[in-house]
């Protein structure tokens, strides 16, 4: 015997992305949706967010730094991400080897 169908709640109009955002941590979104009727979907070419930050580099770094990218012909500021993702995921991987043992 299957649950009957309940009626689902209006979705409120939001003055803001914050006021919003404060409904949806609260609220039970089943109340609103009906997820049984959900599909998966892929959003391919979406970036992740990046923040501007401010990074002070001895000039003899960063003059290496836009050496080293040049000879694989990218921007510098590229170059640094990777250097920085690749380091990030040695250390995570130290970390987590570490909390196991």
């Amino acid at each position: 015997m299957s649950k009957p169908k309940r009626a689902l709640k209006k979705i409120p109009t939001f003055k803001s992305e914050d006021a919003e955002r404060e409904f949806w941590a609260t609220a039970d979104s089943t109340d609103y949706v009906d997820w049984s009727a959900a599909r998966l979907v892929r959003f391919p070419n979406l970036r992740p967010t990046s923040t501007a930050i401010s990074l002070r580099l001895p000039e003899t770094l960063l003059t290496e730094l836009k050496l080293l990218a040049n000879e694989r012909d990218v921007p510098y500021q590229s170059l640094l991400k990777v250097y920085l993702a690749d380091r990030i995921r040695v250390e995570s991987h130290k970390r987590r080897g570490r909390s196991r043992a």
